[in-house]
């Protein structure tokens, strides 16, 4: 089965609704194992949205639309597809009463809905309406000649409640399968991973979709079988091939982030971890403690954002802030070993660096980040470098670096990269000197 999105609304060609929708739906197609062959957003014109409609039922089997719906006159979405699909929409005293009575549950109107609304009791005659348990505007499903078009409010969250509740359970009853998907999750760009295993996206079962994220991406394998069970071992099959070419870089299996793999794979050690931040301003910290039961493995996060806070608070000597710059390889390995010292922890992390918009050199430009991370007395440093000077970007990538440090230093490896300092040597000039060195004549 192919598929089109067709989100509809002025209001998303002017930028002012960011378009989620067509992301949520075509996850959930591809979790279906229907491709989805063009996304269009088009907005209110009835013209515009005919001739759109014609041309989508003549290649593609299903449309799926969001928005539309509502009660002014603009929302010609029902009507529009209606008569492409040969069908006429009729009047729903029951569907109507639901309006009103949502209205009197609400508040909304003045308790009562006004005469536009009842457009919105407008339903198919030939095809059904699809209710809409958490708002005014009933969806819509028609068919014709083998092509189908399900018609979803554009408000967010009705649309997904209607998508679960009563369109995805009928698609994959027709597809006379049963669908199983799988999320790796693999550190690194999605160019640099597709690279190495696009042999394995040609496939049409599994079928495996790569998606960027801040730091690494996501490979998705959704798998067809008769059973649940066969289409599971499948799944699982296709990810351990991925896996034997990707190597430790695909961490983990259907979790929502690093964070998660770290603070589970601390808590399977029974490992404590701290963290010492600047110019993540405690992201880091906020990451790991958003995941359930981290608490067991994470006591401490310290602030360091002026320079007297490191000092004061995990030991960095001011004397190397003022010779090597706050934004330096020996302050970030001081900052770990001061922040394990400080804690008792076995894992310490360190951001400093410079977030931006302002406040870069020649040596540090904006976007120069240093992280370290230390265990057992040993700090490992690591320089990040985010050519687009975007603060939020930054800061993002600055702490999924040092999770991934910490993720290193939890499995017992030794984070590739790095350069370590001891802790008997942090207050060694020849040693501070050799670790500067290592990462500066990278710039100069």
């Amino acid at each position: 089965m192919t598929a089109e999105i067709i989100c509809v609304g002025t209001e998303l060609l002017l930028g002012d609704i960011v378009n989620t929708n067509a992301q949520f739906l075509s996850r959930e197609l591809a979790e279906l194992g229907i491709s989805v062959l063009h996304q269009h957003v088009i907005g209110d014109n009835p013209g515009r949205l005919r001739d759109l409609v014609k041309e989508a039922k003549s290649r593609s089997d299903l449309l799926v639309f969001s928005g539309g719906l509502g009660p002014t006159e603009d929302d010609l979405t029902k009507e529009t597809v209606a008569e492409a699909f040969g069908d006429t929409l009729h009047f729903d005293e029951a569907e109507w009463q639901k309006i009103v009575d949502f209205f009197a549950r609400t508040g909304r109107g003045g308790r009562t809905p006004t005469a536009n609304n009842r457009k919105q009791a407008m339903v198919p005659t030939k095809g059904h309406k699809l209710p809409n348990a958490h708002g005014t505007a009933p969806g819509a499903w028609f068919e014709d000649d083998g092509c189908i078009a399900v018609l979803m409010p554009g408000v967010p969250r009705e649309m997904k409640a209607m998508w679960a509740e009563d369109i995805r359970p009928v698609l994959l009853q027709r597809q006379n399968c049963t669908i199983h998907s799988k999320t790796l999750r693999v550190l690194g760009g999605e160019s640099s991973i597709a690279s190495k295993v696009s042999p394995l996206f040609a496939s049409e079962n599994p079928t495996a979709a790569i998606y960027c994220k801040i730091g690494e991406s996501e490979i998705r394998v959704t798998a067809r079988a008769a059973t649940e069970a066969e289409a599971e071992t499948a799944c699982d099959a296709r990810i351990a091939e991925f896996r034997k070419i990707l190597g430790s870089n695909a961490y983990d299996v259907d979790v929502p982030g690093l964070e998660y793999t770290v603070v589970h794979l601390l808590q399977q050690k029974g490992l404590h971890a701290a963290t010492a931040e600047s110019c993540t301003g405690g992201l880091v910290a906020e990451k790991i403690t958003n995941v359930p039961g981290s608490s067991e493995v994470f006591g401490y996060g310290f602030v360091t954002y002026w320079e007297q806070a490191k000092t004061k608070l995990v030991g960095v000597d001011p004397s190397v802030i003022g010779k090597y710059n706050v934004v330096s390889a020996p302050v970030a390995a001081q900052m770990a070993l001061g922040a394990a010292a400080a804690s008792g922890a076995d894992i310490a992390l360190s951001v400093t660096g410079v977030a931006g918009p302002t406040g870069g050199d020649e040596v540090r430009p904006v976007g120069t980040v240093y992280l370290g991370a230390a265990r057992d007395g040993v700090a490992y440093v690591k320089k990040l470098f985010v050519s687009r000077p975007d603060r939020a970007l930054v800061r993002a990538r600055a702490a999924q670096a040092a999770l991934e440090l910490g993720l290193r230093l939890a499995q017992g490896k030794i984070p590739e990269g790095t350069q370590a300092l001891t802790a008997a040597r942090q207050s060694d000039d020849a040693a501070l000197a050799a670790l500067d060195r290592a990462f500066v004549r990278e710039t100069s």
